[in-house]
């Protein structure tokens, strides 16, 4: 089994990614997505989004951060890759999957799942113009407002060169309700011979199996339920008891401090706020704190309450 650390915009930056894997149980990282348009992007672009590239492609703990990519032209798309992989991506995955409405009205995301043709140009370019030995993954949704095209994407994404695929088994329209249609990924796998990666609603052990046994698939990727349960690659993987709420406190204090420095606190109050509406699915402890620190903007007021709820 590999566990994929998902990618979150918004959310799951650098220092999550070092957070997490630091605890334990990813064989893979896939970073926030980075913008193509029409030109070959510098490298500043990449190395702000995913800044393991100066440290060999890896987070500190050793997992390995693969850049992601999203856009429509597959020209531009293949010159960036290799930019990527000449930067140190140990690989480089293109994202057909993100629902969101801005980034679809620019022809980006979920919304290729209607071009089953582009979704093939793009990945042939894209394994042209990278190295072989650097894997090609891509990640997609089970279509946009039905699943009418998923054989038929899966397939072209297959037979243009990809090394793998990972499926989040929705619609767009779907979003993110429950329930994730498993099965269709084990539909899916009977059609196409490359490696597939199911994701999901996958936020305990007992749905990890499930997820397991109904996509047919060995290899998950975790999103949401990562950061509702900051240990749950232990989980799944070892058995581990989910981590208490003083280690999560903690690990909040950690993040925020270097969050905070990092980034001279332009984006912690929104990133922190939405790590907590995860949390409290998980712990009632984090539902408690959030109706206080919702109302929060500042920074310095968020660690505050923080280093208060840690000191009782």
């Amino acid at each position: 089994m590999k566990i994929v650390l998902a990618p979150m915009e918004g959310v799951v930056d650098h220092l999550m990614r070092e957070m997490l894997t630091q605890i334990g149980g990813y064989d893979l990282c896939i970073t926030e997505f980075v913008r193509v348009v029409d030109q070959k992007l510098p490298a500043r672009v990449f190395t702000r989004l995913c800044p393991e590239l100066l440290q060999g492609g890896k987070t500190r703990a050793g997992t390995p951060v693969r850049v992601q990519l999203l856009g429509q032209e597959p020209h531009w798309l293949a010159e960036n890759a290799a930019r990527a992989v000449e930067l140190g991506s140990p690989g480089v995955d293109l994202n057909f999957g993100c629902p969101a409405k801005a980034v679809n009205k620019s022809r980006g995301g979920a919304v290729l799942l209607k071009e089953t043709e582009t979704l093939y140009r793009i990945v042939k370019a894209v394994r042209d113009a990278v190295p072989a030995q650097f894997p090609v993954s891509a990640k997609i949704r089970l279509g946009y407002d039905d699943t009418s095209l998923a054989l038929d994407n899966a397939k072209a994404i297959a037979e243009a060169g990809a090394s793998s695929l990972a499926i989040h088994a929705r619609t767009k329209s779907d979003g993110y309700r429950p329930p994730a249609y498993w099965p269709w990924i084990a539909k899916i796998k009977q059609q196409v011979k490359i490696p597939l990666v199911a994701n999901g609603e996958i936020w305990n052990a007992e749905q990890a199996l499930l997820c397991q046994q109904q996509s047919q698939c060995q290899d998950i990727m975790l999103g949401r339920g990562a950061l509702a349960m900051p240990n749950l690659a232990r989980h799944i993987r070892d058995q581990a008891a989910p981590l208490p709420w003083p280690e999560v406190l903690a690990l909040l204090m950690h993040y925020s401090e270097f969050e905070i420095a990092g980034d001279k606190g332009k984006y912690y109050a929104n990133r922190v706020k939405q790590w907590f509406s995860y949390l409290k699915l998980q712990y009632p402890e984090a539902q408690q704190l959030f109706s206080q620190l919702r109302l929060l903007t500042k920074s310095r007021d968020i660690l505050q309450l923080l280093e208060q709820q840690r000191s009782d």
